[in-house]
């Protein structure tokens, strides 16, 4: 898949229960783009996180903030648990390509997005469409 500024090439995913995909993104775009597995409101919470981690410096809009790497954020008030390494996300810098493995239940309305401040309401969202 193809990670543009601001959109995916794909609008919908077909998949079905039980099945394990292997998801390979390239960003082709200029700016730091996540590829998040969840639910329209696992989206919405984690977009909340991604907000106060540009705001404490973890990220800019085109990367990580390498020179944070080493603190332990979890200690920092406000950003317990924000670690970024869940296994439904991946973050892809500008001209990178990232890889995350799914395997679909098939009992959930999952989508893809990416959660990084404005950009799933600019429209970087997909659906997942269960046969």
């Amino acid at each position: 898949m193809t990670l543009h500024d601001n959109y995916y090439d794909l609008d919908t995913i077909s998949v079905e229960g039980g099945e394990t995909v292997r998801f390979v993104l390239k960003n082709e775009g200029a700016l730091l783009h996540e590829f998040n597995i969840g639910t329209s409101k696992m989206h919405e919470g984690h977009q909340a996180e991604m907000v106060k981690m540009m705001e404490h410096g973890m990220m800019t809009p085109t990367g990580m903030n390498h020179d944070m790497a080493g603190i332990d954020h979890g200690s920092m008030p406000g950003m317990e648990g924000m670690s970024h390494n869940d296994p439904n996300s991946v973050l892809v810098g500008p001209g990178e390509t990232g890889e995350l493995i799914w395997t679909f239940s098939g009992d959930a309305e999952l989508q893809y997005a990416c959660n990084m401040p404005g950009h799933y309401q600019a429209g970087m969202v997909g659906e997942f469409k269960h046969d």
